[in-house]
């Protein structure tokens, strides 16, 4: 199973973390093999076998819960009531519960990881452009804080997510971010005529650094290319392919 993991975060006690790639499961075709995404078109069952070795590499006894995502700002509160079951819509979620591994799912877009271990409280936001544009992580900070969180003491990580040299936008696109602050040209370069190209991690870290955390620590790690081992939509999208599979970041205070 391939596990990546964050320095900053690998240094915060009373901590597991993990941003998984596609390797170390059951499914099969497309899906091969640690796809964690219901929303896909894999079977059920093998998702949940996938998630349940997930959720034992992190702690054993752990829970792994997560959501329908939709490219929101939404955060939901997590406590010991969640039913484990059901994926209701929203795009991060903050606990101060042990036991609880807070799952994100994406295939190019940027899981962030948070954890205050001063405050006993963790969070987790998927954050795709849309997501980061209108405020997923700066709205996932608020949360913790809402739990007792501070932000000198919360330590934040960008796992794997499609970089720039493969993140290719219109024109329109770069204008939504400029036209809604001039300094987010820095977060494109030239492309094709027409053609941007979008540096996806840099904006969300940008973001994160800006809400002056004890620490941001991009991983760098590209989804894209095959050879990298994770599930990757443009990827899929670009083969022709008809369906892609997710992998998933999480993160748990341990019991």
């Amino acid at each position: 199973m391939k596990r990546l993991e964050a320095p900053n975060l690998t240094a915060v006690p009373g901590v597991a973390h993990g941003f998984f790639g596609r390797d170390g499961g059951v499914s099969t075709g497309l899906y091969a093999s640690l796809n964690c995404g219901p929303g896909s078109r894999d079977d059920s069952a093998a998702v949940a076998q996938n998630r349940a070795r997930v959720a034992a590499a992190l702690a054993p006894a752990a829970k792994l819960v997560s959501l329908a995502q939709i490219h929101s700002p939404f955060v939901h509160l997590v406590g010991s009531e969640w039913d484990t079951a059901r994926y209701p819509q929203g795009d991060a979620m903050v606990t101060a519960t042990p036991g609880l591994g807070l799952g994100i799912l994406t295939a190019d877009c940027a899981p962030v990881l948070f954890a205050d271990a001063e405050a006993g409280v963790i969070g987790a936001a998927h954050a795709g452009w849309k997501g980061a544009f209108g405020g997923v992580v700066e709205a996932t900070i608020a949360a913790m804080e809402s739990l007792g969180a501070t932000r000198d003491n919360i330590h934040a990580a960008i796992g794997p997510c499609i970089s720039a040299a493969n993140y290719e936008v219109g024109a329109d696109f770069r204008a939504r971010f400029v036209e809604a602050d001039i300094a987010n040209a820095r977060f494109f370069t030239p492309g094709r005529p027409e053609h941007h190209h979008f540096a996806l991690e840099d904006y969300v870290a940008a973001r994160l650094e800006a809400a002056d955390l004890a620490s941001v620590a991009p991983l760098g790690v590209c989804t894209y290319p095959a050879e990298n081992g994770f599930f990757s939509f443009r990827r899929a999208t670009h083969a022709g392919e008809t369906d892609y599979g997710r992998e998933i970041s999480a993160i748990l205070l341990k019991l």
